[in-house]
C-alpha cells in the first residue's frame, strides 16, 4: 500500500492524495491550487498519475481547493466514480460551474490581449462543458456513518467533519491480504468547534495512519462569542467614522456563518442600524443549499430556518444578484456591510468594492477567513500601503481587521483533540498548511502527545 501527496503538501491548497492498495487506486480529493502565480501554475502540470487508472475520487467537501481539478481529471480520462455526501455533490455542481465561468471569462480577456500582440488564443483550464461531463461521474451520495465496500477487503466510511455543510473526514479500512486491518484516517478540512451553523466534528475511530490538515496548527482561535463582539465593534467604529464595512468572504460556509452572526446581533437588538448586502450570486445559491440540507446543520439552527426571520431572511439583509445592483452599492457612503466574494481578494465582486472603498479612511475591511500567501488579502493583512486592483494603484487607508474566530478550520487544540481520539496512530502525516504552521504543529504533537509527525512533501510517495 502506498500514499502519494499530489497536493496540499507544504501549502494550503490543491488537496490530492493518491492511495494505492494493490491494483486499486483512490484519490482523496482533487483540488485546485490557489495563491501565488508559482503555486497556481501547478494546475497546468501533468497530474503525476494516469487519470484513466484511478478507480475512485473520494471528495471530502466542495471547496475549490478540494474539488477544483475534477473537470480536468475527467477530461483527461478519469472514468471511475466520485463518492461524497449529498450536500457536497450539489455544492460541487455550483462551485465547479462558477469556476469554469470565471476561467472562460479570464481566458477571453487574455486572448484579446494576446491577439493584439500577434499571439495565440488562451485556453481556460477547463470549460463549462467539462464540468457538465464531470458531473456524470458523481455516484449515488454516500450517507454519513454508513460503511460501503470499494473493493474486496477495502471499505469506506464518511464522518461529519464539521467544516462546511456535508463535509466529511474519511475512514478507509484495508483487510485484504493482511494479518490485521490497516486503518487510514484522512481529516479533509476539519471544522472548528462551537460554530453557529454546523455541528462539531464527529469523533473518529482509532486509526493506524492519519493524514491531517494543519491550516491553523500554530494558533488558537478566539471564541465565537468574542468574535461576534469584535465584529460588532468593527461595525460601530466604522459607522461612527461615516464609512462602510467590507467583508471578503468565501461563498461556501463563511458567508452563511457571517449572516448567522449578524442575525444573532439583530435578535439581541445589538445590530447597529445598517444595510447588509450579500453580494455574491454563488453565495446566494449556496445559501439555498444550506436551507435544503438543514438536517446537516445544528438542530436548533435547522428549526430556526423553518421560520422567519432567520439567519438568511431578516429585515437588514439584501441579496445582490446582478452587476448593476452590485455597482449601486458603491453609491452608499456609510452604514453598509458588504459581504462579497472572493474570500482571498483574488477575484470576484469584492475587488470592485475595494477599488471604491479601501482608499477611504472612514471604511474598514474585515477578514474572517484564511488568506493564502501571495494573495491580495494577505497583502492587506500585512499592512500594504498601496495595492494594485484592475491595473490601478490604490492607497490603503481603510482600517483592516482580522477576526479568526469565524474560521471553518480547527485550531491547534482541535487538531490535537482529533489526533488523541485516533488513539496513538503508528504514523501521522501533516498536510494542508504553510510551513510555519506545520512546523509548530509537529512540535506540538511531539511535546503534548509524544508522537512523531511527518510533514509531507509534494509528490512524495510513502510505502505503508
Amino acid at each position: 500500500m502506498k500514499l502519494t501527496f499530489h497536493g496540499a503538501a507544504k501549502t494550503v491548497t490543491g488537496s490530492c492524495v493518491l492511495v494505492q492498495v494493490d491494483k486499486l487506486k483512490i484519490l482523496i480529493d482533487c483540488g485546485m491550487f490557489q495563491g501565488s502565480e508559482e503555486i497556481e501554475s501547478r494546475n497546468w502540470l501533468p497530474f503525476g498519475f494516469p487519470p484513466n487508472k484511478i478507480d475512485y475520487v473520494i471528495l471530502t467537501h466542495a471547496h475549490l481547493d478540494h474539488c477544483g481539478l475534477i473537470p480536468r481529471l475527467v477530461r483527461e480520462g478519469f472514468a471511475g466514480e466520485i463518492l461524497c455526501t449529498e450536500p457536497t455533490r450539489d455544492l460541487a455542481r455550483l462551485i465547479l460551474t462558477d469556476s469554469a465561468q470565471l476561467q472562460e471569462e479570464e481566458a477571453a480577456v487574455l486572448s484579446k490581449k494576446e491577439r493584439r500582440r500577434g499571439g495565440s488564443p488562451v485556453r481556460p483550464l477547463y470549460e463549462i462543458e467539462d464540468v457538465l461531463v464531470s458531473l456524470d461521474r458523481f455516484a449515488d451520495p454516500v450517507p454519513l456513518n454508513k460503511t460501503i465496500e470499494l473493493a474486496k477487503g477495502v471499505t469506506l466510511q464518511l464522518r461529519d467533519a464539521g467544516h462546511v455543510v456535508g463535509a466529511a473526514f474519511v475512514h478507509l479500512r484495508v483487510t485484504e491480504g493482511r494479518k490485521r486491518p490497516k486503518r487510514l484516517l484522512f481529516s479533509g478540512d476539519l471544522g472548528n468547534r462551537d460554530k453557529l451553523l454546523t455541528p462539531d466534528p464527529a469523533d473518529p475511530d482509532p486509526a493506524d495512519i492519519v493524514i491531517l490538515e494543519t491550516t491553523y496548527g500554530d494558533r488558537q482561535h478566539r471564541s465565537m462569542r468574542d468574535s461576534i463582539a469584535e465584529l460588532r465593534q468593527a461595525l460601530l467604529l466604522t459607522f461612527a467614522r461615516g464609512g462602510n464595512v467590507l467583508i471578503p468572504s468565501f461563498a461556501l460556509e463563511r458567508s452563511q456563518e457571517l449572516l448567522a452572526a449578524l442575525f444573532q446581533l439583530y435578535k439581541r437588538k445589538e445590530l447597529p442600524g445598517c444595510q447588509i448586502f450579500l453580494d455574491s450570486p454563488l453565495a446566494i445559491a449556496t445559501t439555498k443549499v444550506f436551507r435544503r440540507y438543514s438536517d446537516y446543520l445544528k438542530p436548533e439552527e435547522a428549526q430556526q430556518l423553518a421560520h422567519s426571520p432567520n439567519a438568511f431572511d431578516f429585515p437588514a439583509l439584501r441579496f445582490v444578484r446582478t452587476p448593476d445592483e452590485s455597482r449601486a452599492i458603491n453609491a452608499i457612503a456609510s452604514h453598509a456591510v458588504i459581504i462579497a466574494g472572493g474570500g482571498m481578494c483574488t477575484g470576484g465582486r469584492i475587488l470592485h468594492h475595494l477599488k471604491h472603498q479601501v482608499w477611504r479612511s472612514e471604511c474598514s475591511v474585515v477578514f474572517v477567513g484564511y488568506q493564502a500567501e501571495g494573495t491580495l488579502g494577505r497583502k492587506l493583512i500585512h499592512g500594504a500601503r498601496t495595492v494594485r486592483i484592475f491595473g490601478e494603484e490604490i492607497a490603503v487607508r481603510a482600517q483592516v481587521w482580522t477576526i479568526n474566530g469565524f474560521s471553518a478550520h480547527a485550531d491547534q487544540s482541535g487538531l490535537l483533540r482529533f489526533l488523541t481520539q485516533a488513539q496513538k496512530p503508528e504514523k501521522i502525516f501533516l498536510t494542508h498548511g504553510e510551513m510555519p504552521s506545520m512546523i509548530a504543529f509537529k512540535q506540538a504533537v511531539q511535546a503534548k502527545l509524544g508522537r512523531t509527525a511527518h510533514i509531507a512533501d509534494w509528490k512524495e510517495t510513502i510505502e505503508l
